[in-house]
């Protein structure tokens, strides 16, 4: 069995001679370049021969939830620590949101504040009434309904780029490794780190069991040899946890998440970076 890394470059060789893959998007056809406000990668080299490595790893400093809510704040601290944005806290960032009840979309419009280029794909535009039956969703989704499908319908005004499109781990797994890109994603955390729910600082976590409990971590790493990625994880103790790819592909696309991602250029974001006035 061919080692993971040789099957993506093998992929990826194939893909450089073709036209760009589409896909169907609210009924248009959109290829993957136009989906974001940058250029985005296929491979870590230049040249149809480049050869991706086998593994990559950025230097992500950890940082850690203060609440049970905050962690898709500490996610966007630690994003913008890595692109040089080292001035702000956690309690900035939530009176930045002014609200306690984070979705993705709040982040992307975070994230836009710094003129951080980042590409946000979901595949539910909006808030997803079926929530509703979830414990995690039950108490606040109907107060967030309007706000949140609000902010969707302004975010091409406010120049964020939301595109409806599921993201599959090998995508993922060649952004990480062309050393390039971060991404922020929303996990079930309980599928993600049940197995080390020990190390968990943050209060909250345990409580809701086996249900659905939405949490965000950062991607900053892979290893092709293991089939692992590196996490930045708010509410671990650890500085840095490795998952496998199969238990993250579980995490990210569990029923609640609606497979959430933030992709963050590095490059783009250093040469843009901004702050909220």
């Amino acid at each position: 069995m061919w080692p993971v890394y040789l099957l993506l470059n093998k992929i990826l060789k194939t893909e450089e001679e073709r036209k760009e893959k589409v896909f169907e998007s609210g009924g248009d056809h959109m290829s993957v370049a136009e989906c974001c406000p940058f250029h985005i990668s296929s491979n870590h080299g230049t040249g149809r021969n480049a050869v991706m490595p086998s593994s990559c790893f950025l230097e992500v400093p950890h940082i850690n939830q203060l609440f049970s809510w905050d962690c898709g704040l500490a996610c966007v601290l630690m994003a913008l620590a890595t692109i040089g944005i080292n001035d702000y806290s956690i309690q900035d960032l939530a009176e930045l949101c002014a609200t306690t009840s984070i979705w993705t979309v709040d982040l992307a419009y975070l994230l836009q504040k710094f003129s951080v280029s980042c590409c946000y794909f979901t595949v539910t535009f909006g808030a997803n009434p079926k929530y509703s039956v979830e414990t995690y969703y039950k108490e606040q989704l109907p107060n967030d309904l309007g706000r949140v499908d609000m902010l969707f319908q302004k975010a091409v005004e406010a120049g964020i780029s939301i595109k409806c499109r599921s993201i599959g781990q090998e995508e993922i797994c060649k952004w990480i490794l062309s050393g390039k890109y971060i991404a922020i994603a929303l996990v079930d955390q309980y599928k993600l780190s049940h197995y080390w729910l020990g190390d968990v600082i943050v209060s909250g976590f345990h409580e809701s069991a086996t249900h659905y409990t939405g949490h965000y971590i950062l991607i900053c790493g892979y290893d092709a040899g293991k089939d692992e990625f590196e996490i930045r994880d708010p509410a671990s103790s650890r500085k840095r946890d490795r998952i496998s790819s199969r238990c993250l592909e579980e995490a990210r696309k569990s029923f609640g998440t609606d497979e959430d991602l933030l992709l963050i250029s590095l490059e783009e974001s250093r040469k843009q970076k901004s702050y909220p006035v």
